[in-house]
């Protein structure tokens, strides 16, 4: 039999503690969730320019699951200063009913001050996970992966987990996101730039940008046609970037 999904349904009702027509609701691809909702697939990927409003979605979605917005488990209280957007307050996450998984919300932009609260608040079972502050940026994100927090059912949101990472340790991201999509009652979200994250077996791709969001395919993301023309001819870019 197989397991229900963390979330069936992202949805709104009412704006919550927003206001429209100022930021985020301006962002289009924040107008069209709020307008059309989303339901999302067992892994969902987005992937747009930067402003697209990837980081502002995928931080509302974990903080609506009950993530701390700056990463975290559910029910985690970890804050080093309130940035986030209010836009969690007006989705309402449509779950299936039965045991409700965990989760873990994980991004490179405040895996810092994450990493210090672990290391300053030890729980009795992670007494032998590695001191993060000790290894470079992509080695401790590889090491939090690894610590069992991704293990078990339940919704795991990553945002831009590839910042500081080697193509290898791409690969090896990738192989552990697909490890983690043959799990029953797993689910994933997450935002990337990554070519590599994006080729993703049984991804579903939603491509952000000034419309709105739509599912593509990776051979037709603008992200992978670039990274293909800039390795194939890098002059063809940099004429127009260097004097």
């Amino acid at each position: 039999m197989t397991r229900p999904l963390p979330i069936r349904r992202i949805f709104s009702q009412e704006l919550g503690e927003i206001v429209e027509g100022e930021w985020p609701t301006t962002l289009a691809p924040v107008a069209q969730l709020l307008r059309d909702g989303l339901e999302p697939a067992k892994v969902t990927i987005l992937v747009g320019e930067n402003g697209t409003g990837k980081s502002t979605i995928v931080e509302a979605i974990a903080t609506a699951f009950g993530m701390a917005p700056e990463g975290g488990s559910t029910g985690a209280r970890h804050s080093t200063s309130a940035t986030e957007s209010a836009l969690w307050t007006a989705l309402t996450l449509h779950r299936e009913r039965g045991p409700r998984g965990g989760g873990y919300f994980l991004r490179a932009e405040t895996t810092h001050g994450l990493f210090t609260y672990l290391e300053q608040n030890p729980g009795s079972s992670r007494s032998g996970e590695p001191h993060f502050h000790t290894l470079s940026h992509g080695e401790s994100f590889v090491a939090m992966l690894q610590t069992g927090r991704f293990n078990g059912e339940g919704l795991f949101v990553l945002d831009e987990p590839e910042a500081g990472l080697s193509f290898a340790a791409q690969l090896h991201l990738l192989a552990q996101l697909d490890e983690m999509r043959a799990r029953p009652g797993v689910q994933v979200v997450l935002a990337t730039h990554s070519p590599i994250l994006t080729a993703l077996p049984g991804a579903t791709i939603l491509e952000l940008d000034g419309d709105g969001f739509h599912e593509s395919s990776w051979a037709d993301l603008d992200v992978v046609d670039h990274y293909r023309r800039f390795l194939a001819a890098p002059q063809r870019y940099l004429r127009h970037l260097l004097t």
